[in-house]
């Protein structure tokens, strides 16, 4: 009996490993400095841009209500409470309120 069991317990363990083994896909490609630079160039042109678009949104928007503050009177985090308040009184959809605050972060203390 206990040599039925040793048998069986070796055929099984002797199956399982000539059995197929998992592909592990290969590593990526090293990224080349060229495109490394494209992309931080574009990278760079499109935060620049947002930051422009979130400038005069905010000169735009925030001024017909009252006095703009300098966006380095608050910090980063100070600033998010207070554009989501006024983000909807302004009427202020996410993609313009996201354009503002970036303007905003970027130009903060």
């Amino acid at each position: 009996m206990n040599t039925k069991i040793l048998f069986t317990a070796l055929l099984a363990t002797t199956i399982f490993a000539c059995g197929p083994k998992p592909e592990v896909p290969p590593p990526p490609p090293p990224a080349s400095p060229v495109a490394t630079v494209e992309q931080a160039k574009a990278t760079t042109s499109v935060a620049t841009a947002e930051v422009t678009e979130g400038k005069t949104s905010y000169e735009n928007n925030c001024a017909k209500c009252h006095k703009l503050y300098a966006p380095s009177d608050y910090s980063k985090d100070d600033w998010m409470p207070i554009l989501n308040r006024m983000a909807k009184k302004a009427r202020l959809d996410d993609v313009e309120t996201g354009k503002i605050y970036a303007y905003l972060s970027y130009n903060s203390k």
